[in-house]
């Protein structure tokens, strides 16, 4: 429990109450005020001065002076008058707690105040700092804008100039021109001139022997254009003989082993093929061979496309049954698709089919 401070002394005059409370050895920065107008409270710990005031003081412009182990205080009254006594006397533990209360409620709310004050000034700062901001930066705007029209209006000027001084060139350029010109028809009029007056002086003389030349350079064009012409073509027909051959390769490519092969594959194709199968009427030639689509199931098997590898298959089985690798690829694809039934059809008549070749 703090200890109360009772040594304690002070002095008044009507408008200030001086109050000097002595440290007892404690250190300043342990040492905590609390000030409103009805309440002190000195705290430094282990002791505690407490004093309720017997009026109210202006506790915003009151001071307090620390030095020589004592602090002084100096309370300006609110109202100018003589005190009985510093603290107010006959308060019971009650009142002095809600004293102690109101003194709290009070600070708070002055600190609420201050806290919104001081906000509301630097909104305002900032508001004020905000608008210089916004007026210098409109300065810099205008003065940019005001050098970016003097430079447009001085780069129209240079370029008027420019064109001035192209349009005076080409005027120059023009009567150059001209002046050339009449000079090149003077002498083109001159040298006319000079050629009538010789052509007329040379001409009367070899007039008849001019005539004469020309008669004879007349007939000999015309016995000239007598012998040229050709004599007509006579009727006759023309027979081109072409050398039949089967395969369709070129002959530098060809093998005749492979020839002959090829040739007895599409001899038993044609002779195994059903005429009157629907699905042949869309096909190409090549497309009806067995070992095409045989090729091209291969390939969609490859591709993990089964059920198209299926019809290949089944297309190349209806036009060449005896081949046996069509079962065995379409059992592979059955097999691929779960179909085990058809798997073991397909591998029975794979079978079969070896049996009857061998």
């Amino acid at each position: 429990m703090p200890l109360q401070v009772s040594d304690y002394s002070w002095q008044q005059t009507k408008t200030a109450v001086f109050l000097s409370l002595p440290l007892k050895g404690v250190c300043v920065r342990d040492t905590d005020v609390f000030c409103t107008e009805n309440y002190l409270k000195v705290n430094f710990p282990p002791f505690l001065f407490e004093a309720f005031l017997y009026a109210p003081i202006d506790d915003e412009n009151s001071k307090a002076k620390v030095g020589n182990d004592t602090i002084v205080f100096t309370l300006y009254k609110k109202e100018a008058a003589m005190w009985e006594t510093l603290s107010v006397t006959g308060v019971d533990k009650e009142m002095m707690q809600r004293i102690r209360e109101r003194s709290v409620l009070q600070a708070q709310e002055r600190a609420k105040e201050a806290t919104e004050a001081k906000a509301a000034a630097k909104r305002k700062d900032q508001k004020y700092a905000l608008s210089v901001m916004m007026k210098i930066e409109e300065e810099e705007r205008k003065k940019i804008e005001d050098m970016k029209e003097n430079e447009r209006i001085k780069a129209t000027k240079e370029l008027e100039a420019w064109k001035e001084y192209q349009r005076k060139a080409e005027e120059q350029k023009k009567i150059q021109r001209e002046e050339k010109l009449c000079q090149k028809e003077k002498q083109i009029k001159e040298e006319r001139k000079k050629l009538k007056s010789k052509s007329l002086t040379g001409n009367s003389a070899p007039r008849n022997l001019a005539t004469k030349g020309r008669n004879s350079e007349n007939i000999f064009t015309e016995k000239l254009k007598e012998d040229s012409i050709p004599a007509p073509r006579s009727v006759g027909s023309i027979k081109i003989n072409f050398t039949p051959r089967v395969f369709p390769t070129a002959l530098r490519e060809s093998q005749v082993a492979e020839e002959e092969e090829w040739l007895h594959k599409q001899a038993e194709a044609r002779r195994a093929m059903n005429t009157h199968i629907p699905e042949l009427c869309d096909l190409k030639e090549e497309e009806k061979n067995p070992e095409w689509l045989k090729d091209k199931g291969n390939k969609l098997f490859a591709t993990e496309n089964y059920l198209a590898a299926i019809n290949a298959y089944n297309l190349a089985i209806r036009l060449n049954n005896k081949i046996p690798l069509l079962y065995l690829n379409r059992a592979a694809c059955h097999l691929k698709l779960k179909n085990l039934h058809k798997t073991i059809e397909d591998s029975s008549k794979e079978f079969c089919s070896l049996e009857g070749i061998e």
